[in-house]
């Protein structure tokens, strides 16, 4: 059966500036002090907490990258909502200020899959491939 409905279109999230330049600099610093600086600075920069998420996680703290990975993912629902997503329609992982919220949303699906929550990791990563296929396929090669 054909959708004879457009598909909505894409929601490019707006840049931050200040915040990835903070982010470049934590990454430079390479510390989770550094990045948990830029967090609280930017708390609505989900960069921010992807990147203590995804530390997390590689440390094996799996409770801190889940709550790190929610935080992220709640601030870039609200983001997505003020530049006009519906709660559908593709949010593509060419445009970069989108993956901080991509990357949250991955992170919280491992996350969740690692504390046996398997109905918020499946629904966390079919979520993930519903805003762009590409983004599932590019954080599961990393």
């Amino acid at each position: 059966m054909q959708n004879l409905l457009p598909e909505p279109p894409a929601t490019l999230l707006p840049a931050h500036v200040e915040a990835d330049s903070a982010l470049a600099a934590a990454e430079q610093a390479g510390s989770d002090e550094a990045f948990a600086e830029v967090a609280a600075r930017y708390p609505t920069h989900s960069a921010a907490w992807a990147a203590l998420a995804a530390r997390a996680f590689a440390q094996g703290q799996v409770v801190p990258a889940y709550a790190y990975a929610r935080t992220g993912y709640h601030r870039g629902l609200d983001q997505l909502r003020r530049s006009g997503w519906k709660g559908h329609g593709p949010v593509p992982w060419s445009h970069e200020p989108n993956r901080g919220f991509l990357r949250c949303l991955y992170v919280l699906s491992r996350a969740a899959d690692a504390i046996a929550e398997a109905d918020e990791a499946a629904r966390c990563a079919q979520f993930l491939r519903d805003c762009d296929p590409a983004a599932a396929d590019a954080l599961a090669s990393n």
